[in-house]
């Protein structure tokens, strides 16, 4: 198998399909062959279209022609299981829709296939895509490539695996929490949660808290991020909050040097491990040397906005509300996980306005902070990938409990700030560490830039996953 096929970017296999350096059919056999390899030991992907090598060929006729479908001509892509492929099965992770197969693809598979892309197969999630691992009773646990034992995260836990481990070129995550930016960061690859309402949510499930929810692409590079993103945005006439907002261009992504970054290695994110701190510290550093004006950003008060009390109150409102009636007495079915949560008390009414009310604090607050800074640059999450089933995080002398893995990513879902993962160190045992660079609502563009800078200075040093 040949490794810089299932290890190259995107837009290089792109590029060279259309230079015709590589053709569709080899390198579909090329990941179907990996995945072969691979994923017994991951069980990172989960079901698989019929038709794959048939549209390769399809595609190769084409290129042959001198006729090509759009920028992922021939290029494979992957899909989480709460996003809607038609005539392929979609369980949420969920006994519930174990046999459960949508009539449409989702608004992104859409435009994905649209550009060319092959569609070769979906990726484990944790039930109902509500969790911080990725396990359920359908499919069971998927494991992280950089050690097995450990998470790749939650909930596009599958996607990230297979992307890291060459099994995929480019997949569709999504990120309600994190659920992007954390896998990506456990697994050493690039996530990307674009400003609400610039993907559509069309054929994304569950169909709730949509107003926090996005979708994105979960990659190997920052360009392909920017492909990616550049492919899915836009209005679709079905989701509400899709805002035709015009992308800038993203294909060339200019040096940073001028922008104002604020960065903050701990703040209220605390407790954070301190070869997390010290991987944002030497970014930081990597940014000022490139002209970048860099400076400590003060985050004081952001404790009395905690995301992690915010979104509890408002997903334990909302998403009982809205999963009762779909149980409908079936809760002996669902994990023992998702019973747990179901199982917490709501909010009072008090409560829940509070809530709504540090959302409306948090957003001011972040506006407020790019007055004086173009990107902020924090931890993707604050420790590096940990063991499965991990109740409490011990960090330093601190004790912190499991759900502590979002406290860095949950508050840009209830912004909707555009917020990148990249990855930029190795912990002491080897496991990836990312950074998380955030940017004003629609300036994805600026993130991207930095993204990229931070990841050309890091490609020396990253490696592969030993899978």
């Amino acid at each position: 198998m040949s490794e810089d096929i299932i290890y190259a970017a995107a837009a290089t296999l792109a590029q060279r399909i259309r230079d015709r350096s590589l053709s569709p059919v080899e390198i579909a056999q090329a990941h179907l062959d990996r995945i072969e390899s691979v994923n017994p030991k991951l069980n990172a992907l989960i079901a698989f279209p019929d038709g794959v090598m048939e549209r390769a060929r399809e595609a190769e006729a084409a290129a042959m022609r001198g006729e090509f479908w759009g920028p992922l001509h021939g290029v494979p892509f992957t899909v989480k299981d709460c996003v809607d492929t038609a005539g392929v099965v979609t369980t949420r992770g969920s006994r519930l829709f174990e046999d459960h197969i949508p009539d449409a693809d989702a608004t992104v598979v859409t435009r994905l296939k649209d550009a060319g892309g092959i569609f070769i197969a979906k990726s484990n999630m944790p039930e109902f895509a509500l969790w911080w691992e990725t396990d359920n009773l359908v499919y069971g646990r998927t494991e992280n490539p950089w050690m097995i034992g450990r998470t790749p995260g939650g909930s596009s836990g599958g996607e990230a695996a297979a992307v890291a481990s060459g099994m995929s070129p480019l997949g569709i995550g999504s990120d309600v929490g994190g659920s992007i930016r954390e896998p990506a960061n456990y697994c050493g690859i690039v996530g990307l949660k674009a400003t609400h309402g610039r993907i559509p949510l069309t054929g994304h499930w569950p169909e709730a808290l949509l107003r926090f929810m996005h979708v994105g692409p979960i990659v190997r590079s920052v360009g392909d991020a920017a492909l990616a993103l550049s492919i899915m945005a836009g209005p679709d006439g079905a989701d509400h909050y899709a805002l035709p907002v015009p992308l800038p261009d993203v294909s060339e992504l200019a040096q940073p040097a001028g922008l104002r970054v604020g960065w903050c290695p701990e703040g209220p994110f605390a407790p954070v491990e301190r070869q997390v701190q010290d991987t944002v510290a030497s970014a930081a550093a990597a940014l000022g040397e490139l002209g970048c004006s860099v400076e400590p950003v003060n985050l004081d008060g952001w404790e009395k906005m905690s995301g992690q009390q915010i979104s509890a109150r408002i997903f334990a409102a909302e998403g009982n509300v809205y999963l009762d009636p779909i149980i409908e007495g079936r809760k002996d079915m669902l994990a023992l996980s998702m019973q747990r949560r179901l199982n917490i008390p709501g909010p009072s009414y008090e409560e829940y306005l509070e809530a709504m009310d540090q959302v409306e604090q948090l957003r001011a607050a972040t506006i407020k902070l790019f007055n004086d800074y173009d990107v902020l640059l924090l931890p993707t999450g604050p420790m590096v990938a940990h063991p499965h089933d991990t109740r409490r995080h011990e960090i330093g002398s601190e004790t912190a409990p499991a759900r502590h893995a979002l406290t860095c990513t949950v508050p840009f879902d209830l912004t909707g700030s555009p917020a990148l993962s990249v990855p930029f160190g190795l912990s002491d045992g080897g496991l990836p560490i990312g950074v998380q660079i955030v940017g004003r609502h629609f300036e994805e563009a600026t993130i991207l830039r930095v993204g990229a800078a931070l990841e050309e200075l890091h490609r020396p040093r990253r490696g592969r996953p030993p899978v």
